[in-house]
């Protein structure tokens, strides 16, 4: 499923194109004139991409902690 040129697969979004289109489907939220159903279907997206964010920063967290299991573990 594509919407505005992000691939809404998990695989596929770079963590920078979610948090741009995060910053977008904010600012339609915003518009005075947006439609109930519209900005559901906003709303549900961004909980989507914020899901595909959280999934990606733990990703990385858990590579550093890996990496850093020989030394010391630095705070993130």
């Amino acid at each position: 499923m594509e919407r505005h040129g992000i691939a809404m697969n998990e695989k596929d979004i770079k963590l920078e194109d979610a948090f741009e289109r995060l910053n977008h489907i904010m600012e339609e939220l915003e518009k005075p004139d947006i439609s109930l159903e519209n900005s559901f279907n906003l709303y549900q997206e961004g909980m989507k991409l914020i899901k595909v964010c959280n999934t990606s920063i733990d990703k990385v967290e858990k590579e550093l902690i890996i990496l850093n299991e020989k030394g010391d573990i630095n705070e993130l």
